[in-house]
């Protein structure tokens, strides 16, 4: 039988473990650097590549949800979120993340993303009880942080969620990798002896609180949560409702009628300028909420540890994977963009819709879409998804000839959908230079049409595959296709300008 996370470490150490080497990190910096570089460099890459959209002013949401379609598990838990209450209220159906994007924000989805990359990081083991009883505490302080404000009738921005979820994030990432430095805290804890700050500053000469602002500045986790960590003297409104929220949430882990809640709601009260009814009610509602974003970020055991005023019941099932085609997703895609180009969407965003529509529910291993230069002789790969999309899109570039078998010469003069590959190419083309650019031989590609005339395609492939594309997925591949040739033809705002 396998050991659990909190069992002693056996010959191999594995995460949260006590290390073999006797060497253990001892300031608060070696443990950012630890944690950072032998622990959760996942983590920190998503945030780099994440950091490194939002910080470019002339990003879009493309690039954006390439990031996030990078991960399947990761794409399923945001769209999942995407369509919560907690974050949808009015329930708009989402399907693809660039119509998250859009109906969201750009930075409610980043929070998102990060939100669900964290849980994943911290849930790999150590000493389990803690880190899920942490996790709890700060998903219970995220949710309650926003509805304070929104009491307050404050503009909640995103940073405010994401900061108080943060807050505690060296003490989550202690308790799962800290080893036998954190065995010792936890004993230290457990035997009651010593408050909180004593056991930390006894087991390691520092206080947690060090970690979670080393680890903010490292991983630039947000201006917010770094004021909040810091602890400025004269805390702004957006500090105070994390701070309060996070009182709150250690507050009623000893139940919402012990002593200490009743003065708290007091305070909240006047924090707010609302009743003391109407707080505690919104207070409760608020937990519910908390304990179901817990399950809907993956943090299943967490939710359940968030104290409910009234018992609510918490769906802590794991969304389903994306397979490779999905037919019922195909037509929730093609509803909504059919939606979107009736409300008068971009043509850019109803080719990121579709270009995400193909790569996730046709279960192609790559999908670019290219158009045309307006003098119609270059042939240029404009956006693309899946491994290595960015290389390939980069290097999609054709020029048209006179060279009367070349695929994409064969392809402007008589548009239509072509399935290629050994078996499968049409007679008298050639689709040489197509596979030397892109080194799959089984792909097909869909015109884009404006008035009749090609202005573009859809390039899909299948690098790894042993046998020609079927017949479903080409169909399928022609049906968004012309979904943006029915943008186009309706005149969708921006056309001219793509």
């Amino acid at each position: 039988m396998a050991n659990k996370p909190e069992d002693k470490a056996g010959p191999r150490a594995g995460p949260g473990q006590a290390a073999a080497s006797p060497r253990e990190p001892r300031a608060p910096q070696d443990w950012v650097v630890h944690i950072r570089e032998q622990e959760m460099p996942a983590f920190g890459a998503t945030v780099a590549a994440v950091h490194r959209v939002t910080g470019d002013e002339q990003a879009s949401a493309g690039r954006l949800a390439q990031v996030i379609l990078q991960d399947a598990a990761l794409t399923t838990k945001v769209l999942k979120l995407a369509n919560s209450a907690y974050y949808n209220p009015t329930r708009q159906p989402i399907s693809t993340i660039s119509r998250a994007i859009v109906v969201l924000g750009f930075n409610v989805v980043v929070e998102i993303a990060i939100g669900v990359v964290l849980v994943d990081a911290l849930l790999a083991g150590g000493v389990r009880q803690r880190v899920v009883a942490e996790m709890a505490r700060c998903f219970h302080a995220a949710v309650q942080a926003r509805a304070l404000l929104q009491l307050r009738k404050e503009r909640v921005g995103e940073e405010v969620f994401i900061a108080a979820l943060l807050a505690r994030v060296g003490e989550m990432a202690f308790w799962c990798f800290g080893g036998g430095v954190a065995q010792r805290l936890d004993a230290l804890l457990a035997a009651g002896t010593l408050t909180p700050d004593e056991a930390q500053q006894t087991a390691l000469g520092f206080n947690l609180r060090q970690l979670s602002l080393g680890l903010a500045r490292e991983w630039r986790l947000g201006s917010l949560l770094v004021d909040v960590l810091e602890g400025r003297s004269r805390p702004g409104v957006e500090e105070q409702a994390v701070l309060l929220a996070h009182r709150l949430a250690a507050a009623v882990e000893k139940g919402w009628d012990s002593p200490a809640v009743a003065p708290l709601v007091e305070s909240l009260a006047g924090f707010t300028g609302e009743p003391d009814d109407v707080v505690r009610e919104a207070l409760a509602s608020s937990a519910a909420e908390a304990a179901r974003i817990a399950a809907c970020y993956g943090a299943g055991e967490a939710s359940r540890l968030i104290p409910v005023p009234i018992p609510t019941a918490v769906d802590t099932a794991a969304a389903d994977e994306v397979g490779e085609a999905d037919p019922l997703l195909q037509l929730r895609i093609l509803r909504e963009v059919s939606g979107r180009i009736a409300a008068g969407a971009t043509l850019g965003e109803v080719l990121e819709m579709v270009l995400e529509g193909i790569y996730r529910a046709v279960g192609f291993e790559r999908v670019l879409f290219a158009l045309l230069t307006p003098n119609r002789q270059q042939l240029v790969g404009k956006a693309a998804l899946g491994q290595g999309a960015e290389s390939l899109s980069q290097r999609f570039i054709f020029t048209l000839d006179q060279v009367a078998d070349d695929v994409f010469n064969a392809f402007f003069r008589n548009p239509r959908v072509l399935n290629l590959g050994p078996g499968s190419t049409p007679a008298g083309i050639d689709a040489g230079r197509l596979e030397a650019v892109s080194g799959a031989r089984f792909a097909c590609i869909a015109p884009i049409l404006a008035q009749g005339r090609a202005i573009g395609l859809f390039y899909a492939d299948r690098p790894h595959a042993r046998s020609a594309i079927d017949r479903d997925s080409v169909d399928s591949l022609l049906l968004f296709s012309q979904q943006v040739s029915l943008a186009v033809a309706r005149n969708v705002p921006g056309a001219r300008q793509q």
